[in-house]
């Protein structure tokens, strides 16, 4: 594809608040930590677009030439988990560990293999209470009747990544843990003591762990108290990043946890952030009974990761035409013909090179996939000029696949999940026959079979080449 011996990555970093060089703490070797999924109910497409992003991203860095450990929490302990197990008379694990399955069907399902590590919260309480004990120790968290807390008053740094100062932080209502016996409104519970189960015995009773700490606690065993990336979505940046930010520098001293902070932009709905509480989300399983992981993909990569995205089925119609002219685009590249003259063989050459470039650019830069992505249009337009003068050879069009290949190893919509759509034999012999109704001017027949063909989730199209088959339903467009 591109060389990438003299690559340049900036990020936008939440923390400074501004584009900076990417530049690991261990040369070529990156640890990136993103907040995974709180396991209580299907995960919804709002999830999907964080998951995919950290997934494509990862993947661009792997060919990049970076050695990333990609790491991401499983949420399996949580208030929610716990009030939505009591409402339908299941326990909390049970309800967990049938929900991370699902997740991880959803995951598999969209392409998104590049997390080297899940790590369950309920597997590392031992972290979690060495953590707690450690801030009560160094004065920064204390003794409640239900729980330890963190003050926020301690650490005096507290809302340097989300900007808000302490009393802010103290008039907020998002997500900040209830309690009459807190010192001051913006403290987070570390421990909350629980008589009924699921419980865990710790030197203050048994309890189970806040929301904020199970991060810290993992992150410390598999990356130590500093990394290089941490990623999420950006409702997460308050109070949820800048918790765990006090909680291990507090511990540890050291700063910054993370060097880079990424945040994803919403998934919004008629403008309104896409979210369980809301009752305005789409899951991801119910968007793959009508649309396929790739549009899913295409869409969420086709907008930039800090941008919003207002979802609606216009959108993903639109979606579906861009990539049927990728699709077109690719198959008239697999048909090309030797050219006869030559020296046309050189046109391609000032042609990619150029598009290589600014696509590496592109991607460089903030990981501006949109850009990268209008880059590879412009290259279609222009390949489509090319055939059309019979300026494009063999050679040329195995090039320009090739990079498209290489694109898609980051992307994983333009080839990844094509073998799905493979045309069954009984909807060919179905196309087949309507073709020789057709040629026989017997149209009634043939509306028959075409209805027929439509019928079983396929959808045929004359055009002057020939008859055009197409998947309608999950594994086609």
């Amino acid at each position: 594809m591109v060389s990438y011996n003299n690559i340049m990555i900036k990020l936008y970093n939440t923390l400074s608040k501004r584009k900076e060089n990417l530049r690991p703490r261990v040369e070529k070797s990156l640890k990136l930590f993103v907040c995974g999924p709180t396991v209580y109910d299907f995960a919804h497409i709002g999830h999907g677009r964080t998951y995919i992003v950290f997934d494509a991203f990862v993947k661009f860095l792997k060919q990049a030439g970076f050695k990333v450990f990609y790491l991401q929490n499983i949420t399996d302990i949580d208030d929610k988990i716990i009030k939505r197990a009591k409402d339908i008379n299941e326990t909390p694990k049970a309800l967990a560990i049938r929900f991370e399955k699902e997740y991880f069907k959803d995951m598999k399902t969209l392409g998104i293999n590049s997390v080297k590590k899940y790590a369950r919260a309920t597997s590392h309480i031992k972290e979690i209470i060495s953590q707690a004990e450690q801030l009560l120790k160094k004065g920064y968290a204390y003794q409640a009747e239900d729980g330890i807390y963190f003050d926020i008053s301690k650490f005096k740094e507290y809302g340097k990544l989300s900007g808000r100062t302490t009393q802010q932080a103290e008039d907020a209502v998002s997500r900040i843990d209830e309690s009459v016996k807190k010192r001051n409104k913006g403290d987070f519970a570390l421990w909350k003591l629980a008589s009924s189960k699921p419980s865990w015995p710790s030197p203050w009773g048994a309890g189970r762990p806040g929301w904020h700490i199970e991060d810290t606690a993992i992150t410390e065993k598999y990356f130590g108290t500093q990394y290089d990336i941490h990623g999420g979505a950006r409702d997460l940046i308050f109070p949820h990043h800048e918790a765990e930010v006090a909680q291990m520098e507090a511990i540890s001293d050291k700063s910054p946890l993370a060097k880079y902070w990424m945040h994803g932009g919403f998934l919004t709905v008629n403008g309104e952030k896409m979210s369980k509480s809301l009752g305005n989300f789409v899951t991801i399983r119910d968007f793959l009974k009508n649309h396929s992981a790739r549009i899913l993909r295409f869409f969420v990569l086709k907008a930039h990761y800090r941008s919003p995205i207002d979802y609606s089925e216009n959108l993903i119609d639109q979606t579906k035409k861009e990539l049927q002219r990728i699709d077109e685009f690719v198959e008239k590249l697999r048909k090309v013909s030797p050219l006869r003259n030559s020296k046309r063989r050189d046109l391609l050459t000032p042609l990619l090179t150029p598009f290589k470039t600014r696509f590496q650019s592109a991607m460089e830069n903030d990981f501006n996939t949109p850009e990268a992505l209008a880059v590879l249009f412009e290259l279609i337009k222009q390949g489509n000029v090319l055939q059309a003068q019979n300026a494009l050879g063999k050679k040329d069009a195995k090039d320009i696949l090739s990079f498209l290949k290489q694109a898609d190893k980051i992307f994983g919509f333009i080839f990844w999940g094509k073998e799905a759509e493979k045309i069954p034999a009984e909807i060919t012999k179905l196309a087949k026959m309507r073709k020789e109704y057709r040629e026989k001017n017997n149209w009634q027949e043939a509306d028959k079979l075409r209805a027929q063909i439509e019928t079983n989730g396929w959808t045929i199209e004359d055009t002057p080449a020939g008859q055009k088959l197409k998947k309608k339903t999950r594994a086609g467009l």
